[in-house]
C-alpha cells in the first residue's frame, strides 16, 4: 500500500478518545504536515525560480488535480487575482471531472489519463506556461495526462505528490515530494495530505509572486480593491509604504484607479501618476527599483 494509504499506528482506538485527545490528534497531524512542507524548501526554490522567467514573459500559472488536489488547486489560482493583480486569465485550473467536482464526486474521472491531456490541450499551453500537477498519491491517471500534454508542448511542469518515488514527481520537469505519510483516518488524504498540498501551494506562488515585483518590502502592492475592506487596505498600504497621511494618500490612489504601487511612487518621489507609472515600468513593476532603492 501507499505510505498515504496505509493505516496508521498511532491512533487505533482513535474513535475511544475523549473529545479534547480526539482533537489534539488532528491538530498534532497538522503540524507534522507543515513540517513536511518546511523541509521541502529546496525544491519548491528550484520551482519558483524556474517558473519566474517563463512567467515574466507572458506565460500562465495552469494548476491541475482530482478530487482535493483539484479544489485545492483552484482555491490558489482564484485568489492570485484579489491578491497580487495576476490577471485571471493567467491563472488557470483543471479538475478531473470539471466543474461539476467541485461540488461533489466525479466518479471515475480521475482515472481517465486521456481527457487530461485533452483538457489541458484546450488551453492552448506554450512554452512559457508554468503547469502544477497535483496528485496526494502521486499516480493519478487524469494528472499524469496532463503532465504529458503540457511536456509535449515545453511547458515547465512542477508535480507535487505525497508519496516518495511517485509517477507525477518523477515525469515532471521539478518533482516535489511531501511525504505526509499515513493519515490519522486511514486513506483520507483531505487531512494532512491536503494541508500540506495547501501550504506549498501558497509558498509556491506567493514566491513566485514576491519575484515578479507583486510585493514591495512585505506589503502586497499590486492588490485589487474589489470591495470596501479591500479599498481600506489599499490607502492602509499606501499610507505605510509613502509616510503620506490617509487625506493625501486617497487623494493620489483616486487618479491612479487605486493602483497601490503607482501612488506609492508617486508620493514618495513627489511626482505625478503618470510619472510614477512610467517608473514602474522601466523598473519592470518593481516598486524599490522605480524609487531607487538598492536590494538589500
Amino acid at each position: 500500500m501507499l505510505p498515504t494509504e496505509t493505516p496508521s499506528d498511532q491512533h487505533p482506538d482513535l474513535d475511544l478518545y475523549a473529545t479534547e485527545d480526539l482533537v489534539r490528534a488532528f491538530t498534532a497531524d497538522q503540524l507534522h504536515a507543515a513540517a513536511v512542507v518546511h523541509a521541502a524548501a529546496e525544491p519548491l526554490a528550484r520551482a519558483v525560480d524556474a517558473a519566474v522567467p517563463r512567467l515574466a514573459q507572458g506565460g500562465r500559472l495552469i494548476y491541475a488535480g482530482a478530487g482535493t488536489s483539484g479544489r485545492l488547486g483552484i482555491l490558489d489560482s482564484v485568489e492570485l487575482f484579489p491578491t497580487f493583480g495576476w490577471p485571471k486569465d493567467r491563472s488557470l485550473a483543471l479538475i478531473a471531472g470539471g466543474k461539476p467536482a467541485l461540488f461533489e464526486a466525479v466518479e471515475g474521472a480521475e482515472d481517465n489519463k486521456e481527457q487530461g491531456a485533452a483538457d489541458l490541450r484546450l488551453l492552448q499551453p506554450t512554452a512559457h506556461d508554468v503547469v502544477i500537477a497535483l496528485a496526494a498519491s502521486g499516480g493519478t491517471p487524469y494528472v499524469l495526462g496532463v503532465l504529458e500534454a503540457a511536456q509535449a508542448t515545453g511547458a515547465l511542469t512542477i508535480g507535487i505528490a505525497n508519496n516518495p518515488d511517485a509517477p507525477i514527481t518523477s515525469a515532471a520537469a521539478i518533482g516535489i515530494t511531501l511525504a505526509t505519510g499515513s493519515e490519522t483516518i486511514s486513506g483520507s488524504t483531505r487531512l494532512k495530505a491536503g494541508t500540506a498540498q495547501k501550504i506549498a501551494l501558497n509558498t509556491l506562488s506567493s514566491s513566485i509572486m514576491v519575484r515578479l515585483h507583486k510585493v514591495y518590502g512585505n506589503l502586497m502592492v499590486d492588490v485589487l480593491p474589489t470591495n470596501a475592506k479591500l479599498f481600506r487596505r489599499a490607502i492602509a498600504l499606501t499610507v505605510r509604504a509613502s509616510g503620506a497621511d490617509e487625506a493625501a494618500a486617497k487623494a493620489v490612489l483616486e487618479q491612479c484607479r487605486y493602483h497601490v504601487k503607482t501612488a506609492i511612487v508617486a508620493l514618495r518621489l513627489k511626482t505625478d501618476v503618470g510619472a510614477a507609472k512610467a517608473a514602474l515600468d522601466r523598473a519592470g513593476g518593481s516598486v524599490r527599483q522605480a524609487l531607487g532603492e538598492a536590494k538589500k
